[in-house]
Parts: structure tokens; sequence; C-alpha cells
């Protein structure tokens, strides 16, 4: 089985994902993470270096390499199900699950990471709350299409909800 968080940005995609791997003995695998190993680049230079379009495709590819492995689950860049056919794609080859939060619990997770976005960053707070508004917005048909929904408001809470939710594919 391959399990795949999808949602926006601070969502709590890879917190979850870790969780969700380390309970259920799975491989845990984080595709910006497994794209900055390979490339020796980080996201956000690559980002700047040679721009988002470029980085889809290599991030696209790396998504389907999972097909090859079983007993893993996944956390998917925010932006990874919204382009080419990645979200069918993994609906067709593994269990998907939104991990949804509000846009400003989104902002506000992200204006505080330690972690750079390379399409947020610079913003002050009031700026990435509108720009968080819109984008979330834009891509959240594609979150949608997702076969289970979870709040990422309070992860711990909602945990075992997702969990026996899962159990319910297998």
């Amino acid at each position: 089985m391959r399990i795949y968080l999808v949602g926006y940005m601070g969502s709590g995609k890879t917190t979850l994902a870790k969780k969700l791997a380390s309970d259920s003995s799975y491989d845990f695998i984080d595709l910006d993470e497994t794209f900055e190993k390979q490339y020796k680049i980080t996201v956000s230079d690559f980002f700047a270096k040679y721009g988002e379009e470029l980085f889809r495709k290599i991030e696209s590819e790396l998504l389907k390499k999972t097909a090859s492995f079983d007993n893993c689950v996944v956390a998917t860049g925010g932006g990874t199900p919204c382009f080419f056919d990645n979200m069918d794609w993994m609906n067709d080859n593994g269990v998907t699950v939104f991990v949804k939060v509000s846009p400003k619990t989104a902002a506000d997770r992200i204006f505080h990471s330690k972690h750079k976005r390379p399409i947020t960053d610079g913003k002050d707070i009031d700026e990435l709350i509108a720009f968080v508004e819109k984008h979330y917005a834009e891509r959240l048909p594609f979150y949608e299409k997702a076969q289970i929904l979870v709040k990422g408001e309070n992860l711990s809470k909602n945990y075992l909800y997702l969990r026996d939710k899962i159990l319910e594919h297998e």
C-alpha cells in the first residue's frame, strides 16, 4: 500500500506522514527531501535558478517512481497534485489523504516556519495571508480529489480518525 498526503504548505503533511509511517512500520518518503538529496540543491534555490516548470517536471517523475515501493507513506509538496496528472495518478496508485487547514492557519505556519518556501519568501504576514487565500483557492479543486479528508489544525486529535479511514482502504 502507498499513502499519499496532499495539502497546502504548512498543513502538516510531513508531520502526519512521519507518524503514519512510524505507527504502521511503513517507509516514509518526503518528495521535497528526495528531490534535494538527489539533485543536491534546495527546492528554493532550484526554483530561483531554473524555475518552477522544470521543478514540476522532475517532481512528477520522482512521484511516479514511488510506484515501485510497497508500504510507504509519501508527503508530497503543496503543488504536487496540481500539475500534470499527478493527483489522478496518486488516486490510481494508492490512497490519497487531503490534510486540510484554513488559509489563515497555513499562512501563520508558513510565516513562523524555519523552512523557506520559494513562492512565499519575503512576504510580510498581511501579504502572506492575502497570497495564501488566493493561491489555496486555486489549488483546492486538486486537493479535494483525495479519497480521505483530515483536518490539519489539530493533527493529534484527528490522527486516530485518519488511521481508521486508511485501514478501511487496506
